[in-house]
């Protein structure tokens, strides 16, 4: 049987509020965090929505994310993955307004958070306008951003989901100045995460450049004590990973977060990737602001 993950020492971080927990004695208070570009529902072969859909299923419920932020969805696709996670609740809007478009959707599981506000906003400069694009990209581009509280803790997060344009840098460091903007109008103590395919390679990009500076944000990535998936570029086209690929998918904090591991998952069945992306998830502590 193919294991999902490869190296044993990951195995611990499956261990969250979930059912790894006994396995690992991994203390229950750990916030499994995870950043999923899921590729939209095509139903054209050879890597066609229904057959991808039992994998992604498979791998999921196999890493077990508390809460998990996916890109490119579409409506009857989050409804389908919702129907294959049944502990899981989810938040989002198509891109588009209403179910049209993309979603980036925020999954999280019921049982160990609980939303306290959401809403939505646009990349562009009139960010409050549904489906409005104002830097020269021709997709629309948003955010989907939630704010948690830990049933196990108590403690409140906040959680920001995006996917930048995948054409125009310039478009990509607007929105990164833009979500900078919002977080810093926050004014807040508690964690912030920022999550998402940022179609930029960290840590070089001007993007991943204009998020960290001054340690505005942290990358998780190379926060991490432990790391699996060293190399491994996120975007795999449905083909095994090559090493030495670019880190586009990031998983970024602010305030009082400790972060313990970060792996990059190379799951496939039968050849079959679920993705044409690889999730990126990352074992974390909040820590209680005083």
């Amino acid at each position: 049987m193919k294991t999902l993950l490869r190296s044993l020492p990951l195995l611990l971080l499956l261990a969250s509020s979930g059912r790894a927990e006994n396995a690992t004695n991994a203390s229950p208070t750990a916030l499994i965090v995870m950043t999923y570009n899921i590729r939209w529902a095509s139903p054209n072969p050879p890597d066609a929505w229904p057959q991808r859909r039992p994998i992604m299923r498979e791998l999921i419920r196999d890493l077990a994310p508390d809460v998990m932020g996916t890109q490119e969805g579409l409506y009857p696709q989050i409804k389908e993955l919702a129907h294959d996670l049944p502990e899981y609740d989810w938040i989002g809007l198509g891109r588009e307004g209403g179910s049209r478009g993309e979603f980036m959707a925020v999954f999280y599981r019921r049982a160990r958070v609980e939303p306290l506000a959401y809403d939505h906003f646009w990349l562009s400069d009139t960010p409050e306008v549904i489906n409005s694009a104002t830097w020269g990209n021709t997709y629309r581009r948003m955010v989907t951003w939630v704010k948690f509280r830990d049933r196990s803790t108590g403690a409140e997060f906040y959680l920001f989901n995006t996917h930048f344009d995948h054409q125009v840098q310039a478009a990509r460091e607007k929105s990164a100045e833009l979500l900078r903007q919002r977080v810093a109008a926050l004014e807040t103590k508690i964690p912030v995460l920022l999550i998402g395919d940022f179609n930029a390679a960290a840590p070089t990009n001007a993007v991943f450049k204009i998020l960290t500076d001054g340690g505005f944000f942290r990358d998780a990535w190379l926060a991490a004590p432990e790391r699996d998936g060293e190399g491994v570029g996120t975007s795999n086209q449905f083909k095994a990973a090559v090493p030495g690929g670019p880190r586009i998918d990031w998983i970024l904090v602010r305030g009082g977060v400790e972060v313990e591991r970060a792996a990059i998952s190379t799951f496939s069945r039968n050849g079959q990737f679920p993705s044409d992306h690889f999730p990126v998830f990352a074992k974390l502590r909040l820590v209680p602001a005083h």
